[in-house]
């Protein structure tokens, strides 16, 4: 790490209007977050596939007192927001709105309230300060990988998550780089906007990296990429290296949540990559091991074990909006506790296993659902693949693989494939086969989904 420091005890978010917005990637969206916080307003992406009611939630909670919705969610937008009792605008009608008003804010000072997925429960919003998001933006750009003003790169991922906002978003505006913005991910469509306008930086999740090697396939032309980063979920071992032969770019696997604003770790040219890793901690901040079973207090285990993976530094949150027992719980001895397996070696590079939720302990044997995918991704008939864990009254819970084919292909060669790689108790004993897998606004895979429906749990 770099020396960070335990941020300050959390505090309550001070006063000032909320603004919720609510749009894909249009030119008028970012446009619309400047003339939002000047007026010391606190910024509140929604997610565009929220129902009505689910808006409602986070409008309500958040305390927005403004919805600044995009005309395709219009109807969905109204109906949240005339229920949380506030206004409506579109992001158009702020572009050309006056910003002499200027408000001197402190670092300190709530600057974007990410809510979480809720995979867990009620989603919670996760306040990112004026510090968290400047220290995070400068951070990518200057010190993990060097940006420069006349690079490009494609607003492919969207802005109302944490991925896109600061590591495509602020972290291009903080040298006065090119975004140019797609309002939905289309990988034929990624390929030829990239080429068309000469983009050199792509920042994406694992899915959109699988679906533009297969979309290279019959592109004219590719674009002349120089560097990619790839974040938000494990991203197989052999799905970078095909990226980087189909490509010729390389892609840098990074770490982080809501929580950390959200980059904590990610692979460094100036350390040297590693595929499978996501490399070491960032400048200014500290990526350690601990006892996930001591919940109140942080307990560092020895380099090599596997534990809980903790943060601290410039990135960690203030808290969770409104539930301080929430955030003492995250925060602890001035760590956030991430909720995420992972091991670090000798030299601080760090390696995700899984989410602590999504390990699987089949028969007192804990199994790692990312190790056993990237096995299977290596399979050439195998185009995607997600490795849940569900009830059994034998083993406690059984793996199952559900598998996107790409041609024929059984379950007995599955499972044979994944018996020669990986350990006896690790292999899946069953296998599901679908056209496509469940994929939630940010494009990660919807595993909670899957559990439901293949296993009746979530």
């Amino acid at each position: 790490g770099g020396g960070g420091r335990p941020p300050p005890p959390p505090r309550a978010r001070p006063p000032g209007p909320g603004r919720a917005i609510l749009r894909p990637n249009p030119p008028a969206a970012p446009r619309a977050n400047t003339p939002s916080l000047a007026p010391a307003a606190t910024v509140v992406p929604v997610h565009l596939l929220l129902t009505a009611p689910e808006m409602e939630y986070v409008l309500h909670d958040s305390g927005a007192s403004l919805l600044i919705c995009h005309p395709m969610v219009a109807v969905t937008g109204a109906e949240a927001a005339s229920s949380a009792g506030i206004d409506v605008v579109a992001p158009e009608e702020l572009v050309g709105e006056a910003i002499s008003n200027f408000v001197s804010r402190s670092p300190l000072d709530t600057a974007v309230v990410f809510y979480t997925s809720g995979t867990t429960g009620t989603p919670k919003g996760a306040e990112l300060s004026h510090l968290n998001m400047v220290m995070c933006a400068t951070v990518n750009t200057f010190d993990a990988n060097e940006i420069h003003r006349d690079d490009i790169a494609l607003g492919a991922l969207p802005l109302f998550h944490v991925f896109g906002q600061t590591v495509s978003m602020n972290s291009h505006w903080r040298v006065g780089g090119t975004l140019v913005l797609m309002p939905r991910f289309d990988a034929a469509a990624a390929v030829s906007l990239m080429t068309a306008e000469r983009v050199n930086l792509f920042h994406g999740v694992p899915t959109m990296y699988l679906s533009l090697i297969e979309a290279a396939g019959s592109a004219p032309a590719l674009p002349e990429l120089k560097l990619c980063v790839s974040g938000g979920a494990a991203l197989p071992v052999a799905v970078l290296e095909e990226f980087e032969r189909t490509f010729h770019a390389p892609v840098l696997e990074g770490y982080g949540l809501s929580e950390t604003s959200p980059t904590a770790a990610v692979n460094q040219p100036c350390f040297g990559t590693e595929a499978g890793t996501v490399g070491h901690a960032v400048w200014g901040v500290d990526v350690e091991i601990a006892d996930p079973a001591i919940t109140d207090r942080i307990e560092l285990l020895p380099v090599g074990d596997v534990g809980e993976v903790v943060v601290r530094g410039h990135n960690v949150f203030s808290g969770y909006t409104g539930r301080p027992e929430a955030t003492a719980a995250a925060v602890v001895d001035g760590w956030f506790r991430t909720g995420d397996l992972g091991t670090r070696d000798e030299t601080g590079r760090v390696r995700i296993a899984d989410r602590i939720k999504e390990m699987i302990l089949r028969g007192g044997f804990n199994v790692y659902p990312t190790e056993v995918e990237a096995a299977l991704m290596r399979h050439p008939r195998i185009a995607q693949v997600a490795v849940i864990g569900v009830p059994d009254p034998h083993y406690g819970e059984e793996i199952v693989a559900v598998v996107v084919p790409e041609g024929a292909l059984t379950e007995e060669e599955v499972i044979d494939f994944a018996k020669q790689r990986v350990a006896k108790y690790k292999y899946p004993r069953r296998v599901e086969f679908v056209t496509e897998l469940p994929l939630g606004p940010t494009h990660k895979v919807l595993k909670r989904a899957l559990r439901q429906r293949f296993g009746g749990t979530v």
